[in-house]
């Protein structure tokens, strides 16, 4: 007797040329994404080079707020380990090399996004670029000339009776980095967003409904970047914060009319 096969149930799928396109367009996009982050990666390692070499008059820079309210005391600043001189002499090479680095790193990230917008768009991202940059070198100097010799003379002279001010390089040098890295960063938020809502990816009405929020997650930044209780010193960043988050929501606005047309 013969016996008859039966068909299977069902039957292996072939992939289809659109299957195979979109694999093949989500790997393009992995390989360009890791070659602009090494880009972004060997443009911090050049950076921090030329850091190294710029170092010590960075340093003699940053020791001024502290020479100025402690003119006899601070001829040097105080370290509390063999490696400590090293381990800040590095630091402020870094801070150095991250603020070289920022428009080559701020271009990568830009061409990554431009495949995916239109002509008009991308001339206008292209015409944030040095914007961006120019706006991190901006709130650099803001906090330097604006923030840092109210929070030095706040700090030198709280409790003056009883504390003497003598403070060690880490501490000293963290603080003061990070003010200047940090509002650099969100003197750069306004154009962000800017381009994040050319993709539709933020909408101004989101941003105005969140505007409590914004506050309290400014103040949270404010406190943060200043670890003091003084609140003179937290609403100088403070408020550049909250003045920053206006703006975005109009350049967001601008964004969207864009996008529209």
């Amino acid at each position: 007797m013969q016996t008859k096969t039966r068909p299977p149930d069902h039957e292996p799928e072939t992939p289809t040329p659109d299957d195979e396109q979109l694999r093949m367009g989500i790997l393009e996009h992995l390989a360009e994404l890791r070659q602009r982050l090494l880009r972004s990666f060997m443009a911090l390692i050049v950076g921090v080079g030329v850091g190294i070499l710029l170092a010590e008059p960075v340093l003699e820079i940053l020791l001024q707020p502290y020479r100025d309210i402690n003119p006899e005391e601070a001829r040097r600043l105080l370290v509390l380990g063999p490696t400590g001189a090293v381990v800040n002499y590095f630091r402020v090479a870094l801070l150095v090399g991250g603020v070289i680095a920022v428009p080559a790193i701020t271009h990568q990230i830009m061409m990554f996004v431009l495949p995916g917008l239109t002509k008009k768009e991308r001339r206008y991202v292209l015409m944030t670029l040095p914007a961006i940059s120019a706006l991190f070198v901006v709130g650099i100097l803001f906090a330097w000339y604006i923030l840092m010799p109210p929070a030095m003379a706040f700090l030198e002279s709280f409790q003056s009776d009883i504390f003497r001010a003598e403070w060690a390089a880490n501490e000293y040098l963290s603080f003061v980095t990070a003010i200047l890295f940090w509002m650099g960063v969100a003197f750069e938020l306004p154009l962000v967003l800017f381009v994040l809502s050319l993709l539709g990816a933020v909408r101004a009405g989101a941003l105005i409904r969140h505007w409590r929020v914004a506050i309290v997650l400014s103040a949270i930044a404010a406190a943060i970047i200043t670890p003091t209780v003084d609140p003179v010193n937290m609403f100088l960043v403070m408020g550049p914060l909250v003045a920053l988050y206006g703006i975005s929501i109009i350049l967001v606005l601008f964004g969207q009319r864009l996008t529209r047309r």
